[in-house]
């Protein structure tokens, strides 16, 4: 998504596109696999969109994630659209991602933590719920280094389309 000076959004749609797999070759970080087995936070999903949406908004400084951003978005939280996956460190966020759920695809909009590795257990129970769920998709945009540890690879934009046409054509529940 981008905003021209006008304010008007549009849809950015990057080629190459980047994908996390769901499959065997999805990769938790060595240091990762020993936070996970020490993991003091408590995984939630969908109980707080807003402070989700407003922590990553607020983690990245300058953001595309403007108000009107943010209200759009609680808006397809509340019809059942966008998704949350939180971490939480007893009472208080220590980070979480969201994104939208179309079909048997999930869109990574943004992740933040305040916590350490707390962005990166979202990840890893994204992928558990994606697989448990038998989604087919998880679209990331583009590539970070952050998402490379992960597996994360690029898909030409004929080809994305091609799997988003199968993706959106099954019936999933997040």
């Amino acid at each position: 998504m981008a905003i021209n000076r006008r304010g008007d959004i549009g849809w950015f749609s990057p080629d190459p596109r980047a994908l996390i797999p769901l499959d065997e070759r999805f990769h938790i970080p060595h240091g990762l696999k020993r936070a996970l087995r020490k993991n003091p936070f408590r995984i939630a999903v969908n109980t707080d969109f807003e402070a989700v949406i407003s922590g990553c908004a607020t983690a990245h400084g300058d953001t595309w994630i403007s108000d009107e951003i943010v209200r759009n978005y609680c808006e397809l939280h509340r019809l059942g659209y966008a998704h949350t996956i939180e971490i939480w460190n007893g009472d208080e966020l220590a980070g979480g991602l969201y994104g939208v759920a179309l079909g048997g695809a999930f869109f990574g909009e943004s992740m933040f933590y305040r916590v350490a590795e707390a962005s990166k257990i979202a990840l890893v129970a994204l992928v558990e719920r994606m697989r448990a769920q038998n989604f087919v998709l998880l679209d990331t945009q583009w590539t970070t280094p952050h998402l490379e540890q992960f597996g994360t690879f690029q898909v030409p934009k004929d080809n994305y389309l091609k799997l988003l046409r199968v993706a959106l054509a099954l019936e999933r529940t997040f």
